[in-house]
């Protein structure tokens, strides 16, 4: 049985300022605000939600789907899949659009401003969970707004269990509809952020928006996380990276993590723990898909920093 991921494939422009923001962006002139950042670095990779959930569930031996709907530029990234033998076969290709552009600028503090072009994902509703085989679980991850409505929909029809993992498509929804989303979804994952925006917009607690679901998960960057279950509050230690060069995809190769201790029935300890790890293996690589691991290297630090077993 397989994970289906829907959400995102996009081309991400990195780009690195070699300064802070804060030393730039003047707080009484916001109203105004034009800005230029001089950026010397740039590189173009390979990411969006779903590919890079998909990346980290391949790097752990298992073997993810993929539904998203791409553009005709998608030729290359197509061949770096099929070269992982990561399915493509619920990706649509719609010729008349770019695949999803992400174009990011990351400051020496790692905050970043990003601008994005969402493309072909705008149709992500021509896609149908029903027409995936043999999946057991799903993900519902940045997306169109109206495929991302229709996905979480027709995996309850399914009886499929999913992760609601809203991201940056958060903004989007109302609080209404942001609360449909965790009735429906068995688990939801947000970082920090995008937790006091949830809580914001919905007018509940973290806590309360818990109760609704069998799990909740709060990523905190170095701080760790939290997973609150079964009234219960469970903290998740970070993993220390041995170098911090970029957190784009990190928080989704947390997700990777997590998903795949909840689809081998792992506790939630030692799910977070995992999903902790793939964070920092990631943090160290540029982009959301350059850390090259075997399975054999994750079992090994897994068992070095919590003294666990990957498979028992």
């Amino acid at each position: 049985m397989k994970t289906l991921i829907c959400g995102s494939m996009a081309y991400d422009t990195i780009m690195v300022f070699e300064d802070r923001f804060q030393h730039h962006i003047l707080p009484e002139k916001i109203h105004s605000l034009s800005v230029a950042f001089l950026v010397p670095t740039l590189r173009k990779e390979f990411g969006g939600t779903a590919g890079n959930i998909a990346y980290n569930l391949n790097l752990l031996g298992t073997d993810p789907l993929i539904m998203a709907t791409v553009g005709h530029d998608f030729t290359e990234y197509q061949q770096r899949l099929e070269s992982l033998n990561i399915s493509t076969r619920y990706i649509r290709h719609l010729n008349d659009n770019f695949t999803a552009q992400a174009f990011i600028t990351t400051d020496l503090d790692d905050n970043q401003i990003t601008a994005f072009h969402p493309g072909a994902m705008n149709f992500s509703q021509l896609n149908q969970v029903e027409e995936a085989e043999h999946v057991s679980f799903g993900v519902v991850s940045p997306d169109g707004k109206q495929g991302m409505i229709e996905h979480a929909s027709s995996f309850v029809k399914q009886g499929i269990p999913f992760l609601f993992d809203p991201g940056q498509g958060l903004p989007m929804f109302s609080g209404e509809e942001l609360l449909n989303f965790i009735e429906q979804a068995s688990y939801f994952a947000v970082n920090d952020y995008e937790a006091q925006l949830l809580v914001d917009k919905t007018q509940l607690s973290i806590e309360d928006l818990a109760q609704r679901v069998e799990a909740a998960v709060v990523t905190k960057g170095a701080e760790g996380s939290v997973i609150y279950t079964n009234n219960e509050t469970i903290h998740i230690p970070a993993v220390r990276a041995e170098n911090i060069v970029d957190p784009t995809g990190c928080g989704d190769a947390y997700r990777a993590g997590l998903i795949y201790g909840i689809t081998h029935g792992w506790s939630w300890a030692k799910a977070g723990r995992l999903a902790a790890l793939m964070g920092s293996l990631k943090i160290g690589h540029r982009g959301g898909q350059n850390h090259h691991y075997s399975l054999v290297e994750i079992t090994t630090q897994f068992r070095q920093h919590f003294d666990l077993d990957l498979y028992t």
